[in-house]
Formats: C-alpha cells, sequence, structure tokens
C-alpha cells in the first residue's frame, strides 16, 4: 500500500460534512497545521472535532471555529478561544466537556477494540448525566464509550514512507492515541524519510495505525502563553 501522499490538500480532500475528526496536540503543541489549513480552505462543515482543546482564536482549530465549520467539540480545556465561549453561550456549538485522562482513554478503548471503559473521573457530577455507573470493590464507576472517529490527524516529528512515527517530546501528547483510534488515520511529519531508516526501537506508533503521510511544511510551532525565568 502507498501510504504517501503529496500534501495536506490531498490527504484530507475525502474528508465530508459531517464527519467526526480526532485532532492530536496539546494546547497547539503537536497539533497537525497543515491539514487544519487544508480543511479550512476546503471549506468542510459540520464537523464534530474531538481534541484536547479548541485551539485559540487565529490559529489551529480556532481557524475552523472562526468559519462556522465545526458543530461540535468535544475536549477537556477551552479556556484560550475567545470565538468558541461566543458560539457556546450563543447555541451555534455544542459542546462535551469531559475529564483529561477520560478523554485520553476514551481515544485508547478506540484503538485497542474495546467498546467502552469504566473510570471514577466524574461520578457524582454533571459528566455522569444519563450514563451507567457500576461498582467494582465497593468503588463506583462510570462507563464511558470509546470514541467512533471517521479520521484522525495528527503531526509528528519524523516518519517513514511506511507510516511508522516518531513524536518529539511534549509534542507526543495525544497524537499517539489518537493515531491509534481513527478509522483513517492521516499523519502530517516535519521529516519524512523512506522505509528502514527509522531506528525501531525509537517508533513510537507504527505504520499499521496510518493510513495516509506526507511532509508538511511552514509550521508556526506557536506557543500559547511564553513564561521565562527572570534573570
Amino acid at each position: 500500500m502507498n501510504k504517501v501522499v503529496l500534501n495536506a490538500e490531498e490527504a484530507v480532500k475525502d474528508i465530508p460534512d459531517g464527519a467526526v475528526l480526532m485532532l492530536g496536540g496539546f494546547g497547539l503543541c503537536g497539533i497537525p497545521e497543515n491539514c487544519i489549513s487544508a480543511l479550512v480552505a476546503k471549506g468542510v462543515r459540520e464537523l464534530t472535532c474531538i481534541s484536547n482543546n479548541a485551539g485559540v482564536d487565529d490559529f489551529g482549530i480556532g481557524l475552523m471555529l472562526k468559519q462556522k465549520q465545526v458543530r461540535k467539540m468535544i475536549s477537556s480545556y477551552v479556556g484560550e478561544n475567545a470565538e468558541f465561549e461566543r458560539q457556546l453561550l450563543s447555541g451555534e456549538l455544542e459542546v462535551e466537556l469531559i475529564p483529561q485522562g477520560t478523554l485520553a482513554t476514551r481515544c485508547l478503548a478506540a484503538g485497542y477494540g474495546m467498546p467502552a471503559v469504566f473510570t471514577p473521573a466524574g461520578v457524582g457530577t454533571e459528566v455522569a448525566a444519563g450514563k451507567e455507573t457500576r461498582q467494582f470493590n465497593g468503588k463506583e464507576y462510570l462507563l464511558e464509550m470509546a470514541f467512533e472517529a471517521d479520521f484522525a490527524l495528527v503531526k509528528a516529528w519524523k516518519g517513514d514512507t511506511m507510516g511508522n512515527l516518531v513524536f518529539r517530546e511534549t509534542a507526543r501528547n495525544f497524537n499517539p492515541l489518537m493515531a491509534m483510534a481513527g478509522k483513517i488515520t492521516i499523519a502530517e511529519v516535519e521529516e519524512l524519510v523512506p522505509a528502514g531508516e527509522l531506528d525501531p526501537d525509537l517508533v513510537h506508533t507504527p505504520g499499521i495505525y496510518v493510513h495516509r503521510i506526507f511532509q508538511g511544511r511552514d509550521y508556526q510551532k506557536r506557543i500559547e502563553q511564553r513564561t521565562v525565568r527572570k534573570k
């Protein structure tokens, strides 16, 4: 199977209106910048986006929110985006806020082929409304369903033509979990190398999970809030 595509535009060309997308990253770290830009240009709408966060007003998923392309956000942190807040309060955007560990575990369950998991996070809160609970060893747990995503969009530092991926430091975050979980996983990488060039011991995501891969360009790698130590 030839997994290499020319660019982000080709990689996302068949993502339809109404698709459910996973987008890797934490804040603006490790986000699939090229794929997001291609989706904005494509104008696809009514998307459900599963992501740790909603980006900021002028970058990341915030670009899609600005164009009214997102119908629903499933996230654990959304505090850096004023447009997100406006759409939420006006009723334009459907939002499901869940604990960060639950977000990660529901991705993991999808990647492992498990339909659901039990977790103590959210028990006794609004998160548990309408959900099944069960006791194990005297402690109550909440049933959470595995995600069902049509596409997972991830960003890696290096990848090879077989789809094997290496993530760099904090940019690993949600990317490996989401790469496992998407029905179709699209990976953009800073450096694309021939198969066999990556050290197998350093591969974080095996190529079996990746369906399309391309070398990205013009990465901004923006930082939400820069904090430096006083001299």
